[in-house]
């Protein structure tokens, strides 16, 4: 996709970030008992002053093995984590901050005491929505998840599959100018998930800036138009996804 031409190209821009995160190593009960009991920190860097840039209208699949800093990266966008060092700014195409849509792990933003309906009001909410549009998009968040057979009961009852087919309706209907989504694309049976993709294909023609983190290659090659590979907290390789892909897969191949 084109990138657009404007004053402000930049729908993410990232400097020098990096993220530090201390473990806690407590004593044995028989140590502390004995006044020798002191807590070991360790740091742990997550993410080590990492630089990117990202225009209006890409879609951009963060891959990695485990532990390489991909989820960090989406919470510090999402604003879910500080970073120790380094910026974030996130603008729209006329530079204001912009309207982000986390979808970053199943139930995050729930109340798993309330219903389905209720969380629709509680977690667009937290997304930014007003009540009014909340309520002109409620009826279409429901259809879109296809759980009308359930929206009025509470969500300890639902199974996993049905908390994401509903917290992906409710993120895609905030009207976001970057959506973030962690693992959690490809949701539901094969019917919903090429309803997902369809969706996301249209956020795509509205120039919509799309980060998502993905273990599935075949879906990289779906929904991807840049590929970033972090690997220990730094990134790897930046660039065209058929290029990026290919080296990933000699890599895990070879190792």
């Amino acid at each position: 996709m084109k990138p657009i031409e404007n004053a402000f190209p930049y729908a993410v821009t990232i400097e020098n970030l990096t993220k530090l995160f201390v473990r806690n190593h407590r004593s044995s009960l028989k140590n502390t008992l004995l006044g020798r009991g002191n807590s070991a920190k360790e740091s742990f860097t997550a993410l080590d002053k990492v630089n990117l840039k990202i225009t209006h209208g890409e879609t951009v699949a963060v891959i990695g093995r485990n532990g390489s800093g991909k989820s960090t990266l989406l919470g510090l966008l999402a604003r879910v984590y500080r970073p120790t060092s380094g910026s974030v700014r996130l603008q729209n195409q006329t530079g204001e901050q912009a309207k982000v849509a986390p979808l970053l792990e199943l139930g995050a933003g729930f109340h798993h005491e309330l219903t389905g309906n209720e969380n629709i009001f509680f977690y667009s909410a937290l997304l930014g929505m007003k009540p009014k549009e909340i309520e002109s998009k409620r009826e279409s968040i429901i259809r879109f998840a296809e759980l009308e057979d359930k929206i009025d009961t509470v969500l300890l009852t639902w199974n996993e599959g049905a908390k994401l087919r509903l917290g992906f309706s409710i993120a895609i209907h905030t009207d976001p100018d970057i959506l973030l989504v962690d693992e959690v694309l490809a949701v539901g049976d094969e019917s919903f998930q090429n309803k997902c993709y369809r969706r996301i294909a249209e956020l795509q023609t509205e120039n919509k800036t799309i980060l998502f983190v993905s273990h599935d290659l075949a879906v990289v090659e779906r929904v991807a138009n840049r590929v970033i590979w972090l690997d220990k907290g730094v990134i790897h390789r930046d660039g065209d996804v058929e290029s990026v892909l290919k080296e990933y897969r000699q890599v895990s191949e070879s190792s």
